[in-house]
């Protein structure tokens, strides 16, 4: 298996340079087709509040989102005339209401979603269900973007989260072609359970399975020394300079994740290195 397809998603002109040229770095190594979603979102929720907004109102917001699509295709495809690439760019509009849904119906047919980080400052409220569509709906793996990071190309030092769910073997499943080809692959398993059927053993079925597909394993077995295991698992990437994180998405449900924090939603927010999710 191999990334043939990558859809970058696009929302806000303040994020479009960064995630183009990480999309680009990574189709270039990758020799795959890119292909860039820019939608134009309308964020009026009618039904919810607006009450007694009359139909010129409605319709200008419905303008503005067209202009913002227009304005993002426009500066997409000037980016990418010089990048070499075989690409594509569709411009689009939807209500924020829906913009999972059409997310995900474009990620359904890519190999491997590109987005910015949808938590912190400067982020809009669209970013979130962009990621969550092109991972539930869309069934798509995802690469989360932080900011400023370096060029994305091959990873030479992978960093698996490893806990054992269905999802964290989903995100490793998908992430094969990237640990194929890394130097070294850490499975990185924090607190393992005293009394589960692998404690002799943590991460030794997982080391296995990617042997055979010729990765290069190592397991690193941590305990618990912060409150959050995002912090555990953020503190070792930096410690062994990993340039790849690859995780499960979401082991709780996206609202106890919302209101509560989680493991997805803290190392969305604080980590400096992409990460790959899959659920």
């Amino acid at each position: 298996m191999s990334f043939k397809t990558l859809l970058a998603v696009i929302t806000d002109q303040s994020h479009l340079t960064e995630t183009l040229n990480q999309s680009v770095a990574l189709a270039t190594a990758l020799d795959a087709h890119l292909d860039v979603l820019c939608i134009g979102v309308d964020r009026t929720q009618t039904g919810y509040y607006y009450a007694g907004m009359n139909a010129a109102v409605l319709q200008e917001t419905l303008n503005q989102a067209r202009d913002d699509a227009a304005g993002l295709a426009k500066s997409a495809k000037q980016h990418l005339d010089a990048s070499g690439l075989r690409w594509g760019v569709t411009e689009a509009v939807c209500q924020l209401a829906d913009v999972a849904r059409f997310v995900a119906a474009h990620a359904r047919f890519a190999d491997l979603a590109v987005v910015p980080r949808p938590y912190g400052e400067d982020r809009g409220i669209e970013l979130e269900p962009a990621v969550e569509g092109a991972l539930f709906e869309g069934q798509s793996p995802v690469i989360v973007l932080p900011d400023g990071g370096p060029e994305l190309k091959m990873p030479e030092k992978v960093a698996i989260g490893w806990n054992e769910s269905a999802e964290a073997l989903r995100a490793v499943r998908s992430a094969l072609p990237f640990l194929s080809a890394a130097q070294t692959v850490h499975i990185v398993v924090i607190d393992p359970p005293k009394h589960g059927p692998t404690r002799s053993d943590p991460g030794g079925q997982l080391s296995q399975f990617l042997a055979r597909h010729d990765v290069k394993v190592e397991i690193d077995v941590l305990s618990k020394t912060m409150p959050r295991l995002s912090d555990v698992m953020r503190r070792h990437v930096t410690d062994i300079n990993a340039d790849l994180v690859v995780m499960g998405a979401y082991g709780h449900s996206r609202f106890r994740e919302a209101i509560l924090g989680g493991a997805t939603r803290n190392m969305l927010e604080t980590c400096e290195v992409p990460v790959f999710m899959a659920h």
